[in-house]
């Protein structure tokens, strides 16, 4: 262990500063956006409010869970050692720098973007070299997910910097894509093995010609998203029938998982939950593509609803296992797991329903947020500044 290391818990591992630091970074930004909403200006970010919000949420808060959660993983995955000490004291440096080059319009755009987009390359190399090394070939499907997350993020600032907003918004519809494929992926891998090992069930083996159709179909939106933000002239309705399609086949998937058997247990009715948000956040999408509805609802389906709750549910189970404490939920993050399904249903299902009472509930989610992740913070702060109660490393 090195000395940084042996003297900071905190950069131990990636999923310690990534998870503390995205959560609290979430209630942050979310309180700043609610201030706007309500007409009160409390920053003046770099290419305006509408933007930072989008952006910050997306590749700020999801792109730190996400790789906070990709450089723990790799480790168990490869059998070599994660990302710690300085190495990670200084990416987590380049995380913070981009964060306030971005609120703070002080240093010149360019370097903004080259620090912003550069911590996700970095997170790419880092996974393809451990995977490559150690010849985890089923794990190096997420080294081109994060290249091209990185360059969804690089077409967004790309965007603001020639005045393109229609490059802004695919670019940000490819990202939910691609965070909406790994959440495929991952899910697919975590969720039913948890619910059979932590319930005793029988675990029902996965189905190839349902794993194919769900996740390819799910592939194919994110490559016909990518012809269109690379700016293809692209019918609506060719990524709608891919997004129906995924949105067909994910439920069948998920019905498979068990998920009935999890009412007591919140790490794992939380995933099954969440995980249900993808298929009604498809659907929302590719109506709204084809005229019914907005196709923004289905957009904010997955990324409160099915990001949100995840992120909240992985974070609070990843926290736990890998800090040698037991798989128990601690007091008020079942709670906080329900806020944040009952913010992701307000964003999304009861706007479809009432779009009249948009106003009140943009607000209303966003303190749902906000409190779930604060709850989380109160509990989890301790557990991720301090070192493994087991004596281990990590």
């Amino acid at each position: 262990m090195s000395s940084v290391a042996a003297r900071l818990p905190l950069v131990r591992l990636a999923f310690r500063p990534f998870f503390l630091l995205a959560a609290a970074f979430s209630v942050v930004a979310l309180l700043v956006w609610l201030a706007f909403w309500h007409g009160i200006f409390v920053l003046s970010p770099r290419a305006g409010m509408l933007w930072w919000h989008q952006h910050e949420m997306l590749f700020g808060v999801v792109g730190a869970v996400v790789s906070g959660f990709l450089l723990t993983a790799v480790q168990t995955w490869t059998g070599l050692r994660g990302l710690h000490g300085a190495p990670l004291l200084g990416l987590v440096a380049l995380w913070l720098a981009a964060r306030l080059g971005l609120a703070f319009p002080v240093l010149p755009q360019a370097l903004v973007m080259a620090l912003d987009v550069g911590f996700l390359l970095i997170v790419c190399a880092v996974m393809a070299v451990m995977v490559i090394r150690a010849k985890r070939w089923r794990n190096l499907i997420f080294v081109p997910v994060l290249a091209i997350l990185a360059g969804a993020n690089l077409g967004s600032h790309l965007g603001v910097l020639q005045g393109d907003p229609e490059l802004v918004r695919q670019s940000s519809y490819l990202a939910v894509l691609l965070v909406t494929l790994i959440m495929g992926v991952l899910g697919g891998r975590v969720i039913p093995m948890f619910t059979a090992n932590r319930l005793g069930l029988k675990r029902r083996p996965a189905l190839p010609w349902l794993e194919g159709l769900a996740l390819g179909s799910l592939a194919l939106a994110v490559v016909l998203q990518l012809t269109r933000t690379l700016g293809a002239d692209l019918p609506d309705s060719v990524l709608a029938l891919a997004l129906l399609a995924a949105a067909l086949a994910h439920p069948l998937r998920l019905i498979r998982w068990q998920g009935r058997a999890t009412g007591r247990e919140p790490l794992l009715w939380s995933l099954h939950l969440s995980y249900a948000f993808v298929p009604l956040g498809l659907l929302l999408w590719a109506l709204g593509l084809w005229g019914v509805g907005r196709a923004e609802l289905g957009v904010h389906a997955i990324t409160v609803g099915a990001m949100g709750t995840m992120m909240l549910s992985m974070m609070s189970r990843v926290s736990l296992g890998h800090t040698g404490r037991p798989m128990r939920c601690l007091p008020g993050i079942g709670v906080a797991l329900g806020l944040l399904v009952a913010a992701g249903l307000s964003r999304s299902l009861v706007l479809a329903l009432w779009p009249s009472v948009t106003h009140w509930v943009y607000s209303l989610s966003i303190l749902l947020w906000c409190l779930g992740y604060a709850i989380f913070l109160a509990h989890y702060v301790p557990i991720l500044g301090s070192s493994r109660v087991d004596g281990q490393d990590g």
